[in-house]
């Protein structure tokens, strides 16, 4: 592959000009000859009459966009991990459609050799009694898994998901740098990568003749339904989980199918077949898309160590109750030392020479090739060969008996004893594409990462997939957890281009059916979700309350102003605070709530979410750097939240579909204003709270005007508890929440077991009942007291009936 040149940087108005004047550029859109290569050229017209400023415009289009998405990964890094913004390089890379069937026909060509590989290395072991593969290569091997041997697949298959990586070489051709068969990632960002770059140049996109990617995603989707066996079947996402560097792919992938996004709790075995915890119970599952590495499914009988998976998980597959995407084991054809041997294999088993190369690789196992990768020592890349990620990107070392080792460093004996643990590769230097880089087109260096998936009729490629761009011309920078971007590819055809969606086409029927189950986790974190966010609004009324009666009393110790201090410290809360730790620690675990259920949470309402949690982060910053905190900033700081606050409620509940994860999220916004609204009358309707008390009770639960309108009096006790706790067409009031509890408990699963009401019909029917018939004099403190552990109770039972 041609080595890179370091190249001055360039003005944008005169893109190409500029760029194709660089001594030495061998890349995507410049051809050997110095000339555009013919499938860039429309969008080069296009670009080149754009002005910096129509660019920049664009360009924080599409950024805006991802972030109103939420798009991120979690990058890793010796201060822990943190979310990172996509990082979308905004040139998409094009190619022509020809040289992608060229590509196409290589890579199916190589799936179904790796197919043919998986299958022998767990079944009759031929490769290696015919010495095709080294026995230690296998056998040595930590993803080569001894205790699926002899199981075959229920679909017939070991493989039907891949993805490649792949680089162009010197003399033009494309190259294979990795084989990516255990868990590919990447076909949402390869989707957002679309959208986004669909926005930035939406002009031109509109009327040219690039394949879009729809049909694809409807032919994955179909695949795996097609797995299920019978129409009743399930097909579910496996994730790791939330803290997995690519979890919001998970997420979004999991959204734009429609199927289940489940970690390994969510599941169980039962009787060999795998069932998921669901608020109505175990319900079967039969496809499982694995985004998990396969040591890690079960750790009954692979890893041990493994808090990600589902016991006896191997068993179900065993016996042929699940389809997994890849099987279990697959990831061992990623290994690093098999690309030595693929060329050999592909004769052996097909006859024929692999149509796509991979990048010329030498397992040190074998005398004559550990002598020529020390021979070539310093115009190679040298790693352990059992790593499942292409050489060149990861900076990996050799490690042995607990030691980094130095291959460079040892000598002959030594190299020899580590050989069966080393691989060497051709040292990759990979073509450039072109880059905005501070308003500057420069080359940087690229690869290309494809999809495909299998269908009844064979293999299908994604005519698109995703790019990554190096961060500066060195080819190991590529990485994203180097620094590196990413970016959408585009293959241009000559012809007009079919304008293909997802959507059921109009002269098809329909068949409505009911929303998907709900997983008895995702619906905790839903009903925490409502619960943390209703806490964090009383905090900020009451916040607001006592900022404002701190200016009209600025005594610390004026009777009011120390009762609603009491009040927020029950809560955690230190009201001397401008925006409170504790308030701010609410909002971040209705956060990690959401962020657990982002497949089944719209995108505008984790916008609207996060963009309170950052407001309420600004705010606490602002006011901290100020030389005092004043109370009436504080007060205006929570109206602000306050505001934010009713804008999340109101994109959550006009939008939510009414279906099992919202009545969850209302049961516990719920629970959580009653057992609040019961806390505030406890302590502000006492016969011996101080002065104003009732009226403060009153404005924190939001209802002065309907104070003023319904009595003809000033407050006093029996209207405040009558509002505020026995009205039930005052939305604040506990026996409105008491309402909405028991309507929405009546439409769970189990509200009825057989004729009889549940555990937790019959409590919420029991307080329901008990704050009916009361009178405002029957409120006491005592039994407001009382009735904020009954309503306590109740979420108890909640848990108890759905979330264990």
């Amino acid at each position: 592959m041609s080595p890179q040149q370091t190249a001055p940087s360039m003005p944008i108005r005169d893109p190409i000009s500029d760029y194709s004047t660089i001594p030495g550029v061998s890349d995507e859109l410049i051809d050997a000859s110095g000339a555009v290569r013919p499938s860039w050229r429309p969008f080069v017209d296009h670009i080149s009459r754009l002005t910096p400023e129509d660019l920049s415009r664009r360009f924080a289009r599409g950024d805006q966009y991802l972030r109103d998405a939420g798009v991120f990964f979690r990058q890793y890094d010796p201060s822990g991990p943190s979310e990172r913004d996509w990082p979308l390089s905004h040139m998409p890379v094009v190619l022509h459609d020809s040289e992608f069937s060229e590509i196409a026909d290589g890579l199916k060509q190589r799936a179904e050799l790796l197919e043919a590989v998986v299958a022998d290395l767990y079944g009759p072991a031929r490769l290696v009694a015919d010495g095709h593969l080294p026995a230690a290569l296998v056998a040595e091997n930590p993803e080569w898994l001894r205790p699926l041997i002899g199981v075959q697949p229920r679909s017939g298959h070991f493989l039907h998901y891949l993805a490649f990586d792949l680089g162009r070489g010197p003399d033009g051709n494309w190259w294979v740098l990795g084989d990516r068969t255990q868990a590919p990632s990447g076909l949402g960002f390869a989707l957002e990568n679309r959208v986004a770059t669909r926005r930035v140049f939406s002009d031109f996109f509109a009327d040219a003749n690039i394949h879009r990617l729809a049909s694809f995603f409807r032919t994955f989707r179909g695949a795996l339904l097609g797995l299920r066996g019978d129409a009743d079947g399930r097909v579910a996402i496996l994730t790791p989980g939330l803290l997995n560097d690519v979890y919001y792919e998970h997420a979004y992938i999991a959204r734009y199918l429609g199927f289940m996004l489940l970690e390994g709790e969510d599941l169980t075995v039962e009787r060999g077949q795998v069932m998921v915890r669901t608020v109505a119970g175990l319900k079967p599952v039969s496809v499982l898309w694995r985004r998990l590495d396969a040591a890690y499914a079960d750790p009954l009988e692979l890893n041990d160590t493994s808090r990600l998976g589902t016991p006896g998980l191997v068993g179900a597959v065993r016996q042929g109750n699940v389809s997994l995407v890849n099987a279990l084991g697959s990831g061992v054809l990623q290994t690093r030392a098999f690309l030595a041997f693929l060329p050999r294999i592909c004769q052996a088993l097909r006859g024929e020479s692999l149509r796509l190369p991979n990048i010329a690789t030498w397992w040190c196992g074998h005398d004559a090739e550990r002598a020529h990768v020390r021979s070539q020592f310093e115009r190679m890349s040298i790693g352990p060969a059992f790593s499942t990620r292409p050489l060149f990107e990861a900076d990996e070392p050799i490690v042995a008996g607990g030691q980094t080792i130095d291959p460079g460093a040892l000598d002959d004996a030594a190299f020899a004893a580590l050989g069966r643990g080393m691989v060497g590769q051709e040292a990759v230097k990979l073509s450039t594409t072109p880059v905005f880089v501070d308003g500057r087109l420069m080359p940087r260096p690229m690869s290309l990462r494809v999809f495909m998936v299998r269908t009844e009729t064979g293999w299908e490629v994604m005519h698109g997939g995703y790019a990554r761009i190096g961060r500066s011309v060195d080819a190991t920078a590529i990485a994203l957890q180097q620094g590196g971007s990413v970016a959408d590819v585009w293959i241009h055809s000559d012809n007009r281009v079919d304008r293909d969606t997802t959507l059921t086409p109009p002269d098809q029927t329909f068949t409505r059916s009911q929303p998907g189950i709900l997983p008895s986790r995702s619906a905790d974190n839903l009903y925490w979700m409502g619960r943390y966010v209703e806490r964090a609004e009383g905090v900020m009324r009451l916040l607001r309350a006592y900022h404002i009666r701190t200016l009209e009393n600025p005594r610390a110790d004026a009777p009011l102003v120390r009762t609603i201090a009491d009040q927020l410290e029950l809560l955690e809360i230190d009201p001397a605070v401008g925006v409170p730790d504790g308030l701010r620690n609410t909002l971040d675990s209705a956060v990690v709530s959401a962020s657990r259920v982002r497949d089944r949470f719209s995108v505008d309402g984790w916008a609207a979410l996060e963009d309170l949690k950052d407001t309420a982060d600004s705010l606490s910053a602002s006011l901290a750097s100020g030389p005092a905190i004043s109370g009436d900033e504080v007060a205006e700081a929570m109206g602000i939240l306050l505001r934010k606050i009713s804008g999340f409620y109101g994109l959550v509940h006009e939008n939510m579909y009414r279906f099992m994860g919202w009545r969850f999220l209302s049961t516990g916004r719920a629970l959580e204003r009653a057992m609040a609204m019961t806390s505030i009358l406890a302590r502000f309707a006492d016969p011996a709270a101080p002065e104003g008390s009732m009226d403060l009770a009153v404005e924190v639960g939001d209802s002065v005007i309907s104070h003023r309108r319904r009595y003809s009096v000033s407050t006093n006790r029996d209207t405040v508890i009558d509002l505020l706790a026995l009205d039930a067409k005052n939305p604040r009031s506990v026996l409105y929440q008491l309402e909405v509890v028991k309507d929405l408990v009546a439409e769970l699963p189990g509200s009825e077991i057989n004729g009889q009401l549940s555990d937790l019909s019959r409590a919420i029917l029991k307080v329901h009942t008990a704050v009916t018939v009361l009178r405002p004099g029957d409120l006491d403190t005592d039994r407001l007291l009382s009735l904020w552990g009954e309503i306590a109770d109740v979420s108890n039972t909640v848990t108890g009936s759905y979330f264990k």
